[in-house]
């Protein structure tokens, strides 16, 4: 296992606390759909069984189907990475430790949280249940071990002596001895049951990063290594009398795992030099070299049957070997690093993400598969960026200063524009294409033709870092955010600089337009504020509190009634109009660097630190809420019937959706889209249907269609309706029992009409004579069921006179379609 003090000293001081949720999920978080990569690993295990391989890493632990290989559950709940997984000797629990300072412990056939372990005062590095089942140890950076039952979690004990942090602890076989393998170069060996200290075991001259016991406990295996070239060993040791037995050298980097098979012939050790190393466990001879890796190797675990081995790396992925001949068998993989940037293409098919790991990988947004993987850049991607045809990406980054460009089909390097003289930081298409503009940490902006990649101007007034550059939707105003604390406005013809925003107290991160140009946001401030602007003035409009740390990312929805805000590990919704907070999406166990909505305002895509890429499911109330006309907090066809009740009216109506004083065709199309993202089938609120017309609808697609418009929402209100319109018209004319029957002395005779249609309903008595004629007239095609458009018989003759008890039979004629029915009268 990898950990290099010094670093995770920075990291655990600049990195913030993170918000993970109260409860862990079985699959995904609240709200989420789908999530993309796997971000940094650190320990794998194979359960007693071998059915399931547990993968500790850096968002959680995942479970994967050993026969299959796939992925059957992510276990959340850890507020950062988790460092050490194990399982139960009857493989029922599944106990996990994390920097978060806990042990969790986890039902394995379920995924159920089933209890948390608190009481280490710094990050667990190790965990390891007694051969029984009974105890559990854990080893932290605070120097010590902790022994707990398993099975109440009540702490046992506290084994003290080690004056480092303890970064391995393991049982022997006869669950009599605990082995603890510490940074301070040594190995100590305890009496499991007292707590009692027995040896201590010193040859290594370098923190002992893993200790392994034989399977027939003789024998103790250690792995070490420091960074400053020492002691990149494994040592052998007797483990009744703590002798020294052999050293096995061949690594040339330290050894971070170390693990026998369960015959205990062959020990495999995994190392900061990307490889794996197999090794005679009686005689020490290296027998195997396996490569494939390309970043640290931090754990090797055999299969119970001993036939395969599994490797975790920190490049993001896991690797199966044959254990016998080293052949590579599978990978399973994603992002290798912090993931910056996630953009969708025009038409919401594919989405783009942008990582430390150098690369940009193409995903379904739809599935969530791996389409595609764009290398070139030579460090880190900051910036993606769809061109509004959807054909080509850009892509910013690399420590000198260059932005790519990809075909978006092929996945083939177009061009490669050079001028900047540090990292780019953002890259963005203007609305038609033609021009590029990117931001970079040499303080300037610079704009670039598209088509051939030739500098056009360069906009310089920044006195700091330019984190993020957005065009206005008309293509005509450039927006840039600096750690300067200020927003400028340029002119994206001329490049003149047209106004600076004021008001942020810190760095600001991210910069963007509302989508009808008229609002600006922008991110920033240590103590994470979103600030909104109005273009046109330059004046402040809203402050946006709540996120307690820097936020780094924000996006408008389509509509530009929702704004979305990444900071800390948390995702923040906010009404744009009121500023009201909406919602919170938790689930990442990193900073959030990047979100964006997909063109239909259905799906949220974010990008965190801890190496994936969530997709966010937005509920119709989120991604519009003003479109819950009724308040029942959720969009339906009753609030599209309201707006139909209160249509052409002016004024402030609630039915007023888009706010413009008059309730007309665009807010039923906002209504519509919002019910068309539901997916509910818009049969399910009968009453609200009584309402609407086959004939409303249809003269609301006219209406709609007549607009000429092209966007995503327009179109899923058009579809909508058009679904409306089907579930409002019967496939076939029908004449339907009356009701009540029998009856007195009135009664109600639905049908239904599947055309336009002049429909008379006529009754007879059993003799065949005319009672009475109901002309109900010319007809529009519908559902005449309930009482107020069912025919209405009241029991009279012609000339007004009750009729007598008895049967009667009611004839329907409309149009080309005829039908007759009995009906009875009991007085």
């Amino acid at each position: 296992m990898k950990f290099i003090l010094t670093l995770f000293v920075v990291f655990a001081l600049l990195l913030p606390t993170t918000f993970a949720q109260d409860s862990p999920q079985w699959h995904l978080p609240d709200g989420a759909k789908a999530r993309l990569g796997k971000g940094s690993i650190n320990e794998i295990k194979y359960s007693p069984d071998g059915s399931r391989l547990a993968v500790a890493g850096g968002i959680g632990i995942w479970l994967y189907d050993t026969t299959t290989y796939q992925e059957v559950a992510l276990l959340t709940g850890h507020t950062w990475s988790v460092y050490s997984v194990t399982f139960s000797p009857d493989g029922s629990t599944l106990a996990s430790g994390s920097g978060d300072y806990t042990i969790r412990l986890w039902d394995v056939t379920t995924g159920q949280h089933l209890n948390t372990l608190e009481g280490h005062t710094s990050p667990v590095y190790s965990v390891s249940f007694s051969p029984d089942g009974g105890t559990l140890a854990s080893a932290s950076w605070d120097d010590t071990i902790r022994l707990w039952d398993a099975t109440t979690g009540q702490h046992l004990k506290t084994l003290e002596g080690h004056t480092w942090s303890v970064y391995s602890v393991s049982f022997s076989p006869d669950g009599r001895t605990l082995a603890s393998g510490s940074g301070d170069d040594t190995i100590r060996l305890w009496d499991a049951t007292t707590g009692q200290h027995l040896k201590t075991l010193e040859e290594h001259t370098s923190p002992v990063y893993s200790v392994s016991f034989s399977p027939d406990g003789g024998t103790l295996a250690s792995a070490s290594g420091d960074w400053s070239g020492k002691d990149y060993t494994i040592r052998l040791w007797d483990a009744t009398s703590g002798e020294h037995l052999n050293t096995l050298e061949g690594h040339t980097s330290p050894v971070y795992s170390v693990s026998f098979s369960p015959d205990g012939g062959t020990i495999a050790s995994a190392s900061g030099d990307d490889t794996i190393r197999l090794w005679d466990a009686i005689t020490g001879q290296h027998l195997n070299t396996l490569e494939g890796h390309t970043n640290d190797v931090n754990s090797v675990s055999f299969s119970p049957d001993g036939a395969t081995l599994a490797s975790g790396s920190w490049d993001a992925t896991i690797r199966l070997w044959d254990a016998t001949s080293g052949e590579h068998l599978n990978t399973l993989e994603g992002h290798t690093a912090e993931v910056n940037s996630v953009s969708f293409s025009p038409d919401g098919a594919i989405l783009a993400s942008g990582s430390w790991d150098a690369t940009i990988r193409l995903w379904d947004a739809t599935s969530g598969e791996h389409l595609n993987t764009l290398e070139g850049h030579t460090a880190e991607v900051n910036s993606v960026s769809f061109s509004p045809d959807g054909g080509t990406i850009a892509s910013g980054g690399d420590w000198v200063g260059t932005i790519h460009l990809w075909d978006v089909g092929t996945g083939q390097h177009l061009n490669t524009l050079e001028g900047h003289t540090r990292a780019v930081n953002s890259v963005v298409f203007s609305p038609d294409g033609g021009t590029i503009a990117s931001a970079s940490d040499d303080d300037t902006i610079r704009l670039w033709d598209a088509t051939t990649g030739q500098h056009l101007n360069t906009l310089e007034g920044h006195t700091g870092v330019v984190y993020s550059v957005s065009f206005s939707p008309d293509g005509g105003t450039i927006a840039s955010a600096s750690d300067d604390d200020t927003i400028r406005l340029w002119d994206a013809t001329t490049g003149q600089h047209l106004n600076t925003l004021e008001g942020h107290t810190g760095v600001v991160y991210s910069v963007s337009f509302s989508p009808d140009g008229g609002t600006i946001a922008s991110e920033g401030d240590w103590v994470g504020t979103i600030h909104l602007w109005d273009v046109g003035t330059g004046q402040h409009l809203k402050t946006l509190e709540g996120h307690a740390s820097s936020v780094i990312s924000a996006s408008f929805s389509p509509d530009g009634r929702t704004l979305a805000s990444g900071g800390g590990g948390e995702i923040r919704l906010w009404d744009v109009g009121t500023g009201q907070h909406l919602k919170t999406l938790e689930g990442h166990t990193r900073w959030v660097y990047s979100v964006s909505f997909s063109p239909d305002g259905a799906t949220l895509a974010s990008g965190s630190g801890d190496g994936t890429v969530l997709l966010w499911e937005l509920t119709p109330s989120l991604s519009n809420p003003t479109s819950d006309v009724s308040g029942d907090g959720v969009v339906n066809v009753i609030d599209l019937a309201l707006v139909a009740l209160q249509f052409g009216q002016t004024g402030t109506l609630d039915a007023d959706v888009n706010g413009d004083r008059v309730v007309d065709i665009d807010d039923l199309i906002e209504v519509a889209s919002s019910i068309g993202n539901t997916g509910q089938a818009p049969q399910a609120q009968p009453l609200a249907l009584t309402t609407i017309t086959p004939t409303d609808v249809q003269s609301w697609i006219a209406q709609a269609e007549a607009l000429n418009r092209t966007d995503a929402m327009t179109q899923r209100g058009i579809r909508f309706l058009a679904q409306l319109l089907s579930a409002l018209t019967p496939k076939d004319t029908a004449l339907l029992p009356n009701y009540p029957n029998p009856f007195n002395p009135e009664t109600w005779i639905p049908y239904h009409l599947s055309q336009n249609a002049t429909v008379t309903l006529t009754i007879y008595d059993t003799q065949g004579v005319m009672v009475r004629q109901l002309a109900l007239g010319h007809q529009q095609a519908g559902f005449y069921t309930d009482r107020t458009k069912a025919a209405y018989w009241d029991g009279r003759n012609d000339v007004g006179e009750q009729v007598s008890s008895g049967v009667y039979f009611y004839y329907l004629s409309a149009g080309d379609y005829s039908q007759v029915r009995r009906m009875v009268i009991v007085k």
